[in-house]
């Protein structure tokens, strides 16, 4: 396959190196092909990225992918191929949301059509450009929501997602409406987890001075809340006679 050496990419761009701003999204590079790794990994954090790299599938099932928002992954390696590796990635409903690139040596029009089956969100072919590959990610990561830009804040735990700048909540990919105060009170909990917030506490963080609320009132807006974000909801747990909180 055509790859540039890896001396040859880092010196073509580190005259050409510009500080990024944008927030950092992690991606996921996986491949049994370790110059091809190291390349991707290096392009992808000239982008301003944080690039991880895994070299088959045991090493991947032994990460938190929770972190990642996108995941780059070969499918001719060892003993657990791609494909397989895909399928169990979306058969679990911690990963499934994470959108998936294969990068393949493999392109025939079955294999094509496998891939886009099993769930990823695009298919490159080998031998491929780096640009073309930075261009691909950009394209998944703005259409799934999963990128990133500078103003943006987003904090989540496994497969539950808040953007704290565009009040959009998502659970294992799928956008979940919120009311205003259950945004807020989940926020709130992720921000600060293994804190166990007290009903006034949270009174005062969520609600405002001019409102009256009763206990009941924020009780039922919690079990509403756990509801919503289910399977995560029973992260908000309740201690009697202090309050509540998020944890992992």
């Amino acid at each position: 396959m055509c790859y540039q050496p890896i001396e040859a990419i880092i010196l073509s761009h580190l005259s050409a190196h510009k500080t990024h701003t944008m927030a950092k999204t992690h991606i996921l590079v996986v491949d049994d092909e370790e110059s091809l790794c190291e390349i991707l990994q290096f392009n992808l954090e000239v982008e301003g990225y944080v690039a991880n790299v895994a070299y088959n599938a045991e090493e991947v099932l032994k990460k938190d992918l929770s972190v990642y928002s996108l995941i780059l992954l070969d499918v001719m390696m060892g003993e657990t191929s791609g494909f397989k590796l895909a399928q169990q990635l979306k058969k679990n409903p911690k990963t499934a949301h994470i959108p998936i690139i294969f990068c393949t040596a493999r392109d025939s029009e079955d294999d094509t059509v496998v891939g886009l089956d099993i769930g990823a969100d695009d298919y490159i072919t080998k031998p491929f450009s780096i640009r073309e590959v930075i261009a691909r990610v950009r394209s998944v990561l703005r259409r799934t929501g999963r990128g990133k830009d500078e103003n943006e804040d987003i904090v989540r735990h496994e497969g539950l997602e808040l953007n704290l700048q565009r009040k959009i909540c998502r659970v294992d990919g799928v956008e979940t409406r919120l009311t205003k105060t259950e945004f807020e009170l989940l926020s709130l909990f992720l921000r600060n987890r293994e804190v166990i917030f007290s009903r006034t506490d949270i009174l005062n963080r969520v609600w405002s001075d001019e409102v009256i609320v009763l206990d009941r009132t924020i009780d039922v807006n919690i079990t509403r809340l756990r509801k919503k974000i289910e399977p995560y909801g029973k992260h908000i747990v309740t201690r009697l006679g202090y309050g509540y909180g998020f944890e992992e």
